[in-house]
C-alpha cells in the first residue's frame, strides 16, 4: 500500500521514510526539515500511518488512518504550539477556531513535553510502537527543548517526530534525530496542488506567491489571511501616507483591527508589495524594524507609527 500517495513534490523525504521502514531501521527521532506549507505535517500523518500499521491486514489500514485523520488513535500523540489561559494549555488551532486573540506567538511548552514523557511512559495499545510528532518544534521555550532532551536520549518503543526548520533548533537536539529534508515546491507542482484545492485564483496574486516560496500551504494560509483584512484598510495601506495626520490614523485603525498574528503577516505582505511597487530597500528597512518592534513586545500602535511617519 502507498501511505505516501497524497504527497506531491517530497521524491527525497518519501524514500527515506519508505526505505527506513522496508528495511527495518526506523530511527527512534525524525527531524522533517524545510520551510513550513510544504507538506511536512502531511507527510508525518502519512508516516504515523506507516508506523501504526505495521503488520496489520490491509482491510484494516483505513480504520487507522481514519483514527489518525480525527485525532483519537491511541498510540499517536500530536502536539503542536499553544497559549496558556487561566492555567489551560490551549493548542493554536483550538485558539485560532474559537477566534481567542492573543499578543504573543504560541509555544510549545514544558506542560506538553511532560505530557509527551506520560505518554511513552505507557505501551501502545493497538500498534507495535507509540508515535509522537511535535508540530513548529522551533517555538519549544528553553525549559521544554531541555525536558525533550532526555526524551530524546530514551524514547522506549517510539518514534518522535519534529517538526521545524533544521536551523532554528538546539544542536544538541538536531544530533538525537535523523534528518529528513523538505523542498520548496517547483511552480507546475504548486500550481498542480493549488488547482486541485481549487485555490487556482492564488497563482494571480504576485505578492502571495512571492511569499509561497514554493509552499502550498503558506499560499493558502497567506490568501485566507489576506481575505480577512479590510479592503479599506488594505488599499489605504497600498499607497504612502501622504502626511504625518494620515499616517497617524492608519497606525490607529491597524491596531485596532488587527491581532498580533495578523500583523506580523502584514509586515511580510507590504514589504514583498511595497518592494514590487516602489524598488525602494528603505521601505522594506524600516518593516523589518517593525516586525522586530513587535516581536519584542512594543507597543503595536508605536511600531507603526514609527514606520509610517517615516513613509511620508
Amino acid at each position: 500500500m502507498n501511505f505516501f500517495a497524497e504527497i506531491v513534490g517530497q521524491t527525497r523525504a518519501i524514500e527515506l521514510l519508505s526505505s527506513a521502514v522496508k528495511k527495518g531501521r526506523i530511527a527512534p527521532a525524525y527531524l522533517f526539515a524545510g520551510s513550513p506549507g510544504i507538506g511536512r505535517s502531511l507527510t508525518a500523518k502519512c508516516f504515523s500511518a506507516m508506523l501504526l500499521s505495521a503488520n496489520v491486514p490491509d482491510h484494516k489500514i483505513p480504520l487507522i488512518k481514519k483514527k489518525i485523520r480525527l485525532g483519537n488513535h491511541p498510540d499517536l500523540l500530536w502536539v503542536e504550539p499553544s497559549y496558556l489561559e487561566r492555567g489551560q494549555v490551549i493548542p493554536a488551532s483550538i485558539a485560532e477556531a474559537n477566534k481567542l486573540k492573543r499578543q504573543a506567538p504560541p509555544q510549545v511548552r514544558i506542560e506538553q513535553i511532560r505530557s509527551i514523557t506520560q505518554f511513552l511512559s505507557r505501551p501502545p495499545l493497538e500498534a507495535k510502537r507509540s508515535v509522537v510528532v511535535i508540530e513548529e518544534a522551533q517555538l519549544m521555550t528553553e525549559a521544554a527543548a531541555n525536558a525533550l532532551l532526555k526524551t530524546l536520549e530514551e524514547p522506549g518503543k517510539a518514534t518522535i517526530v519534529l517538526i521545524a526548520s533544521a536551523r532554528s533548533l538546539l544542536p544538541t537536539i538536531i544530533s538525537r534525530t535523523q534528518q529528513i529534508p523538505f523542498y520548496p515546491l517547483s511552480h507546475s507542482d504548486l500550481s498542480r496542488v493549488l488547482k486541485a484545492q481549487n485555490r487556482a485564483e492564488i497563482l494571480n496574486d504576485p505578492e502571495i506567491l512571492a511569499m509561497a516560496n514554493g509552499s502550498p500551504g503558506v499560499a493558502i494560509a497567506s490568501f485566507a489571511r489576506l481575505e480577512t483584512i479590510s479592503k479599506q484598510l488594505l488599499n489605504k495601506l497600498k499607497k504612502r501616507p501622504q502626511n504625518s495626520l494620515e499616517a497617524l490614523q492608519l497606525a490607529k485603525e491597524i491596531k485596532e483591527q488587527l491581532d498580533f498574528q495578523a500583523q506580523l503577516w502584514l509586515v511580510d505582505y507590504l514589504q514583498y508589495y511595497y518592494w514590487n511597487s516602489y524598488l525602494e530597500k528603505n521601505l522594506i528597512e524600516q518593516l523589518e524594524k517593525t516586525r522586530q518592534y513587535l516581536l519584542a513586545y512594543v507597543q503595536p500602535r508605536l511600531a507603526w507609527e514609527t514606520t509610517l511617519l517615516s513613509f511620508c
